[in-house]
């Protein structure tokens, strides 16, 4: 267990906080991302979280906690949590709905997304300031030559396919995107369901 250094006898001392009030992203009114973290709540120890809200279809994008596991608790609606163990390069599917969890390791790359409308998501962190690495950026950011020369692909189809990404992305698909949504995993990946046994703030979220 990590020491605190907290004096409890500071009239400073903070010991409740309304998550609502720290917005850290909203795609829409139905897709909103709140956070907590020891920047709002000074007495907390290592510890954070996120309230996430998600309509169906939508997607807290691929990303990565570098400092960080997730614990991922469905407070209602439903979705499916995707992760990639990079001990085995296993893919991991775990349906949950309310009153069921998910947990991914530090450092694994995963996705959430909903399975049906007004999902609502806690994800509880064991450090007061997770970090996150997005795949939007690794995308969007990573020159195409190296990209193109490294998987043998052309450079022109693949700065054409990624063009779409402007921005850090967090709540996908954009607005705008006109393409068919899938949430069902793919025949080829190993999928979990909580509910059988299985072995085994920010300011990330404010990216232009």
């Amino acid at each position: 267990m990590a020491i605190l250094y907290i004096d409890y006898s500071s009239p400073q001392n903070q010991y409740s906080y309304d998550v609502k009030q720290n917005v850290l992203f909203q795609k829409n009114e139905h897709n909103i991302i709140n956070g907590l973290g020891r920047n709002q709540l000074n007495t907390l120890g290592n510890v954070s979280l996120l309230d996430i809200f998600l309509s169906s279809g939508n997607y807290v994008e691929p990303h990565i906690h570098q400092n960080a596991s997730e614990l991922v608790y469905c407070v209602s609606g439903t979705a499916l949590v995707t992760f990639i163990n990079p001990f085995n390069n296993e893919v991991i599917n775990i349906n949950i709905h309310a009153g069921q969890t998910a947990n991914i390791p530090q450092g694994f790359w995963h996705y959430e997304v909903a399975t049906s409308e007004n999902t609502h998501l806690l994800a509880i962190f064991d450090a007061p300031y997770p970090q996150a690495i997005y795949g939007s950026d690794i995308l969007r950011l990573t020159p195409s030559q190296a990209i193109a020369q490294s998987y043998c692909i052309d450079q022109t189809s693949w700065e054409k396919a990624i063009s779409p990404i402007q921005q850090t992305v967090i709540i996908g698909p954009p607005e705008n995107c006109q393409q068919q949504r899938h949430v069902r995993p793919s025949h080829s990946e190993r999928t979990y369901y909580s509910n059988h046994h299985f072995n085994s703030i920010y300011p990330p979220y404010n990216r232009a």
